[in-house]
């Protein structure tokens, strides 16, 4: 989550690969507030969570040029605790999203720290075993970004360095044990709001910064995953402060043309005078 922004009255430039930003509004209560997003393989699908422990999913209906026209999605529902009770108070800061290559979905929190696994996203949850170091991370400052790759590693990472650091320890899970293998450097007052493993199999983080009055920019770097480092760091794209809303969640997915896609969602904060969009991107490979 973050603190409140408010978009520029100007219109500042657009970064190179911008595809579209598309203002998604509902009359249902329970809209907004969204952390995180799955977009699937060909763009027409996704799934979202709320920092209020809410999912849903549905349809993106795209027009011929492949830019979204519309989102239509079933009920906002609460997420299920592991006795299949409706999550409550500080359990229900879901933050990130991953689903693995059969199905099952992963969601990380951060005020109660630790990594939920669904069978169904609809069904009860399986906490996974939670590490010493979660408890050294800020309680609204922890684990927004959750990624899974082909072979169902899951990796996460804070938003912010802890005591100062300027890096973020990022945490594996692999084999039912948490380790921490390699760090990512902190780019200037950028903090790390999601990530994804792209169908190249690469890190892609979201980064985002607060201007104030002037808004939120947005960040998005791409590292090569070894073995006990990060490399070939690139960065993809930065936004001007107020080009987009506060943009949380990440979705790396190749379009029918064969291109990447960046998919991001904003949080809106449940406040009027912000947003709920959904920004796309063309990166290169």
């Amino acid at each position: 989550m973050a603190v409140l922004g408010l978009v520029g009255s100007t219109s500042p430039p657009l970064p190179p690969g911008f595809l579209g930003a598309y203002h998604w509004q509902s009359d249902d209560p329970l809209f907004g507030g969204f952390s995180a997003l799955s977009v699937g393989s060909k763009g027409l699908n996704l799934i979202t969570v709320s920092d209020r422990g809410f999912y849903s999913s549905g349809r993106i209906t795209r027009d011929s040029d492949g830019l979204i026209s519309q989102v239509v999605v079933g009920p906002i529902r609460k997420l299920h605790d592991d006795d299949d009770s409706p999550l409550v108070d500080d359990a229900s800061d879901s933050e990130g999203l991953a689903i693995s290559a059969d199905g099952t979905v992963f969601v990380s929190f951060e005020r109660w720290i630790r990594v939920a696994r669904y069978a169904v996203i609809s069904g009860p949850n399986v906490w996974l075993p939670t590490p010493p170091e979660f408890q050294t991370l800020l309680a609204n400052a922890s684990l927004e970004s959750l990624a899974i790759d082909v072979e169902g590693t899951l990796y996460t990472l804070p938003e912010r360095p802890i005591n100062g650091a300027q890096s973020f320890p990022v945490y594996r899970f692999k084999s039912g044990i948490w380790d921490q293998p390699f760090v990512v450097p902190k780019r200037s007052f950028f903090l790390a709001v999601d990530a994804d493993i792209g169908p190249d199999g690469k890190l892609y983080l979201l980064e985002r910064e607060f201007h104030g009055f002037a808004g939120f920019s947005s960040q998005v770097r791409r590292f090569t995953i070894g073995l006990d480092e990060l490399t070939d760091e690139q960065t993809l794209l930065q936004s001007p402060p107020g080009l987009h809303d506060n943009l949380e969640g990440l979705s790396v997915w190749r379009d029918a043309s064969g291109a990447l896609r960046l998919t991001m969602i904003s949080d809106d904060n449940l406040f009027f005078l912000q947003r709920t969009e959904i920004v796309e991107y063309r990166v290169p490979d």
